[in-house]
This record gives structure tokens, sequence and C-alpha cells, in this order.
């Protein structure tokens, strides 16, 4: 059982955990034969065996230490002391009462249980089997010293050794579990990096393929549209540009640029150079609604918006017969909406082929890439209205709501 943890991080994970829980179980025992002892001086009290509970006492400290500062220092001290103390326990029944009886014997398993549950320090259920064996050995021989010398014949514990024999028997399980995880996790793990390594190369295929509809076929069909002669040279710049932009490596990264984070008006934005660009080819655009609800949004939404909202006014200089289109800016509690609407011709969704991928990667796949959704509503002969909605962070209460025209 690894627990989703790394793999350097989940055996001594598990392995505190399951110490932790055998010292309580040792605390529990050690607290029952204080109570037991208590039970016998209260029954016979012309007996004497509150010494018994003051041997116990050692135990517990060193046991409080061993469980804060797992360590082979308080491992060994712990047997140490616990031999000491299970001596002295067992001499004080022993010295006065005929260990014959279930009750008897019980009484002396309980702090020898305790003593076993030792967990001692190093990792795995090896180690914690090796203590315990240590932990069974010490307590036997501590017992066996004080009953001997008391005269009575000694014999085995039959409570402590299934004690042993329980505890022995599950941690030979986890270890026989843990042998099975290690041979299986770095297959996990190997099967977790190839899903992460093909999601990034979808992710890359999708931004390639977006990238290339933005440029290439754009500057196609703009050329394809032009007039003969000399291109314009807004044209020629744009062209320059997005030529240097395939050529270079940046559009591999994911980073978002460096002044994304520190825009703090609307003509600073992603979104505005998208619609300035889109000016510039001759489309008029009018924007309007909360400009501020674009400080809303992270880096790389801010950017995949402005290439998405870039891509819908070029569809509508190109395809929609219109010059003229609408970026309609909206913030909600939850989400930023940016609505793109034209008077055009419109078309049919259903109709368009799989091989067109203006809508399909450069607005659809974009913004899905990170996290947001598209509706798309037109009509033949009404017009197209695109929606592009964004998930973002609750509004700033103390943001101002604008709802103007932005030119």
């Amino acid at each position: 059982m690894s627990l989703g943890l790394p793999p350097h991080l989940a055996p001594r994970a598990v392995s505190r955990s399951f110490i932790s829980a055998i010292h309580v179980t040792a605390v529990v025992c050690l607290v029952g034969a204080m109570i037991v002892s208590l039970a016998f001086q209260l029954e016979w009290p012309k007996l004497i065996f509150w010494p018994a509970i003051l041997a116990l006492v050692p135990l517990l400290v060193v046991l409080y230490l061993l469980d804060r500062m797992p360590t082979p220092f308080f491992s060994v001290s712990y047997l140490i002391i616990g031999g000491a103390s299970v001596y002295w326990y067992s001499l004080t029944f022993a010295s006065q009462i005929e260990l014959d009886s279930f009750a008897a014997l019980m009484t002396l398993a309980l702090p020898k249980i305790a003593l076993m549950l030792v967990g001692g320090g190093g990792i795995g259920a090896a180690a914690a089997l090796r203590w315990a064996t240590s932990g069974f050995l010490v307590a036997e021989l501590a017992s066996f010293a004080a009953i001997v010398q008391t005269s009575q014949q000694y014999a085995l514990d039959g409570i402590s050794i299934a004690a042993y024999a329980i505890m022995a028997m599950l941690l030979i399980g986890s270890w026989i579990g843990q042998r099975g995880t290690r041979r299986m996790q770095p297959l996990l793990y190997r099967a977790a990096k190839e899903e992460l390594v093909a999601a990034l190369r979808h992710r890359m295929e999708l931004r390639a393929a977006a990238l290339l509809h933005d440029t290439v076929l754009n500057h196609l069909s703009v050329l394809a549209e032009s007039p003969p002669g000399q291109l314009s040279p807004v044209l020629r710049a744009r062209i320059e540009r997005d030529l240097a932009l395939l050529v270079g490596e940046e559009w591999l990264t994911e980073a978002p640029r460096a002044d994304a984070s520190n825009d703090t008006e609307w003509h600073d934005s992603d979104l505005y150079r998208a619609v300035r660009e889109a000016r510039a080819l001759g489309l008029e655009v009018d924007t309007t609604g909360d400009t501020t609800a674009l400080l809303r949004l992270e880096g790389e939404k801010s950017r995949e918006l402005a290439l998405a909202v870039k891509q819908c006014l070029v569809n509508v200089l190109t395809h929609s017969g219109s010059s003229d289109a609408e970026v309609v800016i909206y913030g909600a509690d939850d989400e930023v909406l940016v609505m793109v609407v034209d008077t055009g011709c419109g078309f049919d969704a259903d109709a368009i082929g799989s091989d067109r991928l203006g809508l399909k990667t450069s607005v659809h796949q974009r913004i899905e890439a990170v996290g947001g959704t598209v509706q798309v509503w037109s009509t033949a002969g009404r017009g197209t209205s695109i929606v592009i909605r964004l998930p973002v962070g609750p509004a700033s209460s103390t943001r101002p709501i604008a709802s103007v025209s932005a030119q």
C-alpha cells in the first residue's frame, strides 16, 4: 500500500502509521495492567500490589518518547527499561498469589504484550518483526527470572505466545504486500508518466494546429482575396511577424507573457491587441461591456481568449460579408464571458466539414484546453453570435463594474 505517495515517501509514511498504531495498543495494555493491579489491591487490601503499578510508569514514559522519536536508541531503551518493569511487575504478583488461574496469567501477559509492541527504529515490516521478537524474548526472560525467584514453577505463557504469533502473521502479511507494491509501483508511475507525456503531446498538437490556421491558412486566404499588386504594409508586417513566430520556438512554451499578470487597463490587455489587429485588417470592431473583468484572467487564459476572439473576427472579415462586428465583455461571479457578434450572412454550423479548422482548432479546442466553453449561434442571412466562457475566481468586491463602450 502506497497511499498515493511518491516512492521515496510511501514506505516511511506507512511504517510511521503502523508504529503509531501499535504504540497505542501498547498504551492500552499498560493502562489495562495498571487497572488490574489496582483491582487486585482493592480486592485484597492486606497484600501489596501497588509496586506493580509504579513499575509500569517508567515504561509508559519511555514509550511516549519512543513514539515521538522512533530511533534505535529509544527502542533499545524501551526494551531495557521494559525488561526491568516486567521483572518487577511479575515479581510483585508471583510473590503473593499462585499463577495457576487464567486471570493471573492474563494479568502478567499485559505488560509483556506491551513490550512486544516496541515498533522500533527502521522502516518496513521486517524491521518491526525483529523488534517484536526482541521484545517477546526480553519479556519472557524477565518474567522467567521473577517467577523462578519466587520458587513457583515457570510455564510458557500461552497468551503472550498467541499475541506474538498474531503480530508476526500480520507483519509477514504486510511484508508480502509491500513486496508486491514495490514491484507494481514502477509500472504505475511509468503509466502515469506516459499518460502525462501523451496529454502534453496532444496539447502541443492542438496548439500547432491552431497556430497553423492562425498564420499560414489565414494569410493564404487573405492573399487569395487581395487585389493584384504590392501587398499593403500592414499585411506585409503581419506576415513577417507570424513567420518569425513560426520559425522560433516561443510558441512551444506554456509560460504566460512577462507582462500578462501586470495588465491593469483595457488598452494593455491581450484582447485589446487582438481587436486592434482586426481593425488593422479593415474590420470595424465595437467593444462594449465590463472590460475590468479581463483582469481576473490568468496569463494563459488571457492569451488563449485573445487568440480565439481574433480568429472569430478574422472569420467575420473573411466569410461573413460584413465589415463590422461587436465584442461584448461580461464578468460574472465565477466566469468571464466574451461574445463576438456580427450581422453577416451567417452559416449552418452543422454543415461545416470536419476538415475546416477555423472554429474547431482556433476557437473550440483552444478555449477548451484552458477549461472554457464555446457556444455558436448562426442563422443564414441573420449573422453569427459566438459566446466564449472562461472560469475564474470570485470577483473582487472593490473592483468597479463598467458597462460602457470601450473603443
